[in-house]
């Protein structure tokens, strides 16, 4: 079977103190990191040994991971994997770029963030160009805060021209249809995101074709729903996998709703729905910024 899992593991500590951002300038202590490293490499090796199904892999730390070396490691070992389709993970990108010359480009896909105030925008800029020119896979995103229109304004018109913008909603953040349609227009598909989702008793993949592990290889439908599956390395799992409805009463995180089946996600991000890429933009390669990409809503 095709499964997907989003990872995430113990890892909570991040070099950026985003004021929207619960894990601002969170310092994990020595052993907190080295349980971290632990629990990934254990991932890893269990991801690399299994034949049974194809696996297509997304880390969502709660920090940011790719400052530290095993996760840049385990990325690296898992897009040479022959039974991986895509392995991703969610950075703000603050980590350099030399290591993905190690990767399988086909495979690698980065979900990469830009937070205005917390890194020079000319070097965030320059390392987009440098996946760029490197052929990999990737999208680039903003949090939809009025101050950070301009910011994103800027981002666009200077992107490569075949990378997506995605804007999220800020979380609590309430949108008038004139804010909303300043947003729309550079993110086509923000109209997703602008208000949380009714998922209520609605099928959702979760559960049957993608899970969340989290670092003790515990096994839940998605990060959102408590409730226990099994367990990732006893195999306990495997026969709770089945069609459900979600037990919530709404979903208002992408990584949560892009699953939802009564949402034509899965066609609008066919191909790259992990890394939050629309069908039809191009493969990455060096370009001049130009124009944005044109994406069906």
């Amino acid at each position: 079977m095709d499964l997907t899992i989003l990872y995430r593991g113990p890892l909570a500590s991040c070099d950026y103190d985003c004021p929207y951002c619960p894990f601002a300038k969170r310092r994990d202590s020595r052993d907190q990191l080295r349980a971290d490293r632990a629990a990934l490499e254990r991932f890893t090796a269990w991801a690399s040994e299994q034949r049974e199904d194809r696996l297509s892999v997304l880390f969502t730390p709660w920090g940011e991971g790719l400052v530290r070396s095993w996760y840049r490691r385990a990325l690296t070992e898992l897009s040479r994997l022959p039974h991986i389709g895509r392995v991703a993970v969610q950075t703000n990108l603050s980590c350099r770029t030399d290591w993905l010359a190690d990767a399988d480009p086909a495979k690698l896909a980065l979900w990469c963030t830009y937070h205005p105030g917390q890194t020079p925008y000319d070097r965030f800029l320059a390392k987009t160009h440098e996946l760029a020119d490197r052929s990999i896979r990737f999208s680039v995103g903003v949090v939809g805060l009025p101050d950070h229109l301009e910011h994103a304004r800027r981002l666009r018109a200077d992107l490569p021209e075949q990378v997506y913008l995605w804007i999220n909603a800020a979380e609590g953040h309430g949108y008038t249809d004139e804010e909303a349609d300043r947003w729309t227009a550079l993110d086509p598909l923000f109209p997703y995101s602008r208000s949380p989702h009714r998922s209520a008793g609605l099928p959702c993949r979760t559960g049957e074709s993608v899970i969340s592990v989290d670092g003790e290889g515990t096994v839940r439908r998605c990060h959102f729903v408590r409730a226990e599956l099994g367990n990732l390395y006893d195999g306990s799992y495997r026969r709770a996998l089945a069609p459900r409805a979600c037990p919530l009463a709404v979903c208002d995180c992408h990584i949560g709703y892009v699953h939802l089946e009564t949402l034509p996600l899965y066609d609008v991000f066919a191909g790259g729905v992990l890394e939050r890429i629309p069908a039809g933009i191009r493969p990455a390669g060096p370009t001049p910024g130009g124009k944005p990409p044109r994406v069906s809503a």
